[in-house]
């Protein structure tokens, strides 16, 4: 039998019934007719909406919940990130061949579905992943899940996917609801040596890690080892009706929060975007923006570290990927330069420190990006201290201050400075090391945000 590509008889149907009654047929007409007219509804309703998504399961597996890309309105924004630091020290040769890493990350803003971004920015070697998942966490801290929400993640549709080195692939997109301020858990697996690592050291919060093929274990069980480094991720986006955009706060160590407490999400930036989300929440005519986090301890305006790739990226080298990548960015925080003053042999140049600031700046403004920056906070009392690099300080947020840098400016400086001697952190500020804030600092930093700055675009020219 001829058949049309609609699935319809053709025809040779009605030819090779020559002798058939007329009213026959007829009958036989009308039957083809309701098929062809069946067949079309099917077409425009798949066509209407997401057809066979990139999300589906490419196996039969069992597995919790739905798969399905989502239908669903809403906006694209980042919940959560953290930036590809280096490649984990004693990973060289065999990666984690043979084991499950659970990452555990907090969400910032809540949506509807979830994709993630997985790197292999300085692995050597292509990174082979047989199966990942994403799962809510069950809320205890451990590597458990809550089962009902585990999700088996694709790529491209398959469940495995072969990561070329230097390079990072996004996931389908997943359904699953997601609520603001959770912790969710990314899971990978791959069986095959892949060294280093691309990781991330100071996460501030224990991830895990498991022996075997783990990845959709909902008890957490398995997962005996615990790390305090996030691996191979660098991204969490959700289908969100809660925000409308993503603003990225991009710095060193202080923006990284190497000194808040281990799993409380004190980190600056995590404050500040529960703040943010409080007052939308509330009825404050502010942007409706999530907010992530693109800090690296030691990060310099201007100097990369050793490598190639280079390991802790300059943020002039790092910005278009860290920065400027994410769903929906809309503006840009940027904390950054104090290492530029603290971490040269020689007295840094405080007009290449602003230019490279400006630069950053001209990078997000070319995006139509508004930029808020802050001014430098003092450390005296720390033993890179010097009054030579106090002077250097100084003078680069005398240029932040005056409005040719920014196209707006946060004063952390005078927020969390001494009043008996400003060139200090106040002492409950300090975490103790004279250089970082702790807790109530980190706190204090997201209390004097000016929300309303993050609204608007970036001037075209400073």
């Amino acid at each position: 039998m001829t058949r049309r590509r609609d699935g319809g008889a053709g025809p040779a149907a009605e030819q090779r019934m020559p002798g058939a009654p007329a009213r026959h047929r007829a009958v036989l007409s009308a039957l083809v007719a309701l098929v062809l007219a069946v067949s079309a509804a099917i077409y425009l309703s798949v066509s209407a909406g997401e057809g066979t998504p990139r999300g589906a399961l490419a196996d039969d597996r069992p597995h919790h919940g739905s798969s399905v890309a989502p239908a669903s309105a809403g906006t694209w924004v980042g919940t959560w990130s953290t930036a590809p630091v280096g490649g984990e020290p004693g990973t060289e040769t065999q990666g984690l061949a043979g084991h499950s890493v659970r990452n555990v990350v907090h969400a910032d803003m809540g949506g509807t579905s979830a994709r993630i971004t997985l790197s292999n920015l300085y692995g050597q070697a292509p990174l082979t992943i047989t199966h990942a998942s994403i799962a809510l966490s069950s809320g205890d801290g451990s590597a458990a899940a809550d089962p009902e929400s585990m999700r088996r993640l694709t790529f491209d549709g398959a469940t495995s996917v072969v990561i070329p080195p230097g390079e990072q692939i996004v996931s389908d997109a997943v359904r699953l609801v997601v609520p603001h301020d959770s912790d969710v858990l990314v899971t990978t697996y791959s069986p095959t040596p892949s060294g280093p690592v691309t990781y991330h050291p100071h996460a501030r919060q224990i991830s895990y890690v498991a022996a075997g093929d783990a990845t959709e274990d909902a008890t957490g069980t398995p997962y005996t080892e615990q790390t305090p480094h996030w691996r191979y991720l660098t991204s969490l986006d959700v289908l969100s009706n809660e925000a409308d955009g993503t603003v990225v706060v991009f710095g060193d160590s202080i923006t990284d929060g190497i000194t808040s407490t281990v799993g409380a999400n004190h980190r600056w930036p995590d404050i500040l975007a529960g703040r943010l989300r409080a007052a939308v929440e509330g009825g404050r005519h502010v942007p409706r923006y999530s907010v992530v986090n693109e800090g690296i301890s030691g990060n310099q305006v201007l100097t990369d570290g050793l490598g190639r790739p280079a390991e802790n990226q300059s943020g002039l080298g790092r910005f278009g990927r860290d920065a400027l990548s994410h769903p929906g960015v809309k503006a840009v925080v940027i904390d950054l330069g104090v290492n530029d003053i603290l971490r040269n042999p020689e007295l840094a140049d405080p007009d290449r420190i602003v230019a490279g600031l400006r630069a950053l700046v001209g990078q997000a403004h070319a995006r139509g990006l508004k930029v808020v920056g802050a001014t430098l906070m003092p450390y005296r009392g720390h033993r890179g201290w010097t009054a030579a690099r106090e002077a250097v300080r100084q003078r680069v947020n005398a240029e932040i201050r005056a409005g040719g840098v920014y196209d707006a400016v946060v004063d952390f400086d005078k927020a969390l400075r001494d009043p008996y001697d400003p060139r200090r952190l106040r002492p409950d500020y300090d975490s103790g090391d004279h250089l970082h804030p702790g807790d109530l600092g980190f706190g204090r930093m997201a209390s004097v945000f000016d929300l309303s700055m993050l609204g608007g675009a970036g001037q075209a020219e400073l």
